[in-house]
């Protein structure tokens, strides 16, 4: 705690929410801040959460359905239907990767930004904007390359914590019909949590009423982090 009564936290100005109708703010780690795994991890234990450079937690006067959230990794158990996609994901074969802008990572992103998300705040894509979201040179970000036959179907970004993963984004082949490898890259990263005797699998910010959020709620154990405690979330 210390450590981290030490860092610097700035408000930031009210902007469109980017999930619900209404305006947002965050608390944002001084960008002048250097950090590395044990700095992240513990913020992380405290709900925040990393976007490209900037650490931050939402912050909103008047709203508190952003909810952290974060997988219990050793009670984890897979509903029917994530035990059918984990069996089809035998199948892939996983890389990892340091984070960086290729020509065949960029064209994964743009067509699953353009397919996925030309309504959302992130179209249009842009390389510059793949780097600086995507592409830092931190030593715990990890990009996992998900393949079949050296065809890249998938990329789960993850930073590499004391006490476990934090899923940063993932992005994939959009056409896909039968891996469902949005759902495939949370389980890898499960499973990889487990391998490594880590706790954790962060997930970011759970919304009740978001259904692009929503779906976090089907990996149980969740765990979410509630008036400074993190507690038992249930369906």
């Amino acid at each position: 705690m210390t450590q981290l009564q030490q860092l610097r936290f700035f408000l930031t100005t009210e902007q469109p929410c980017g999930y619900l109708p209404q305006t947002s703010q965050s608390a944002c780690l001084d960008p002048l801040q250097p950090i590395d795994a044990d700095i992240l991890g513990a913020l992380s234990q405290q709900g925040f959460r990393r976007s490209g450079s900037m650490v931050y937690r939402p912050h909103c006067p008047a709203c508190a359905a952003c909810i952290p959230v974060r997988i219990v990794v050793q009670d984890f158990t897979p509903n029917k239907g994530q035990i059918r996609t984990g069996k089809r994901g035998q199948q892939l074969e996983v890389i990892e990767q340091t984070p960086a802008l290729t020509d065949e990572y960029y064209l994964l992103y743009e067509n699953y930004i353009r397919t996925r998300h030309a309504d959302g705040s992130m179209f249009p894509p842009s390389p510059e904007q793949f780097r600086d979201f995507l592409a830092h040179d931190l030593p715990f970000a990890r990009f996992f390359e998900f393949r079949l036959n050296d065809q890249l179907l998938a990329i789960a970004v993850s930073d590499r914590l004391p006490d476990g993963l934090s899923a940063v984004y993932s992005f994939y082949d959009p056409d896909d019909r039968y891996y469902s490898l949005g759902r495939q890259t949370v389980l890898w990263q499960i499973e990889y949590c487990r391998q490594l005797g880590l706790p954790y699998l962060y997930l970011g910010y759970w919304i009740r009423d978001c259904r692009k959020m929503s779906y976090k709620i089907d990996y149980q154990p969740l765990e979410a982090w509630i008036n400074g405690v993190w507690q038992p979330l249930s369906p």
